[in-house]
């Protein structure tokens, strides 16, 4: 009786949908503990490299040096730098066409961080709607192959004269499985989604943050050259 009980020994003697329930459950948590480990990789990244350009940023660094060493040796995990890099350039090439107005200049550096800093954010949230859905699905999912499995142990038990705990217990164990599975796949992939989630609103509240503090320095920039 316990080894009938025994979770390989229910998972192996379960119902063939009850089964690809369960794989897709196992498949979703592996795939979902990846990401989870993905993202945690890529954000932790993303804040160092952003609190490092910062850094050299606010150094006193001329801008346009500061331009030539990024776009040099640009580093592929600092999404405010590739903002910062979007933005002089912009700047620099509307600059040099003769009698473009100082605002339009303005309108176009900022039109060029915005679209970076929207691509940047795609990088961040990048994966998160597949954790999303397995965390909303996967219960359901496991609910569904725990119902069936019911269903399959009640026909068994219409075939019996006699219904006892010994006989319905093994029919239950392995459907409830199942929702075992989901929720396993479903917990982290929900904290991972809620965590990641705002970590990546936090990075990039700080990139637009920066994106306005170098806007206003173009500006005045761009208007003392002007003047």
């Amino acid at each position: 009786m316990q080894d009938q009980l025994s979770v390989w020994h229910l998972v192996s003697e379960a119902s063939l949908l009850v089964q690809l329930v369960m794989l897709i459950l196992v498949m979703a948590s592996v795939v979902s503990w990846a990401i989870i480990v993905q993202r945690t990789r890529t954000l932790s990244a993303a804040k160092r490299s952003a609190s490092d350009f910062e850094e050299r940023f606010w150094s006193g660094m001329d801008l346009a040096q500061l331009y030539r060493e990024v776009s040099t040796n640009p580093d592929p995990d600092s999404g405010m730098q590739n903002i910062f890099r979007a933005g002089f350039k912009e700047f620099s090439r509307l600059r040099q066409q003769p009698g473009v107005d100082p605002d339009a200049i303005m309108e176009g550096t900022q039109r060029a961080m915005r679209v970076a800093c929207s691509k940047e954010a795609e990088k961040l949230e990048e994966t998160l709607p597949f954790l999303a859905t397995v965390g909303s699905t996967s219960p359901y999912i496991g609910l569904f192959g725990t119902v069936w499995g019911i269903m399959n142990s009640f026909r068994g038990l219409a075939t019996m004269k006699q219904a006892t705990l010994a006989v319905v217990a093994p029919g239950i164990s392995e459907a409830l499985i199942a929702t075992a599975i989901g929720l396993f796949a479903a917990i982290p992939a929900v904290i991972g989604y809620n965590r990641f989630s705002a970590v990546a609103d936090d990075i990039v509240s700080s990139y637009e943050t920066f994106a306005d503090e170098f806007s206003a320095i173009l500006h005045r920039k761009v208007h003392a050259v002007q003047g």
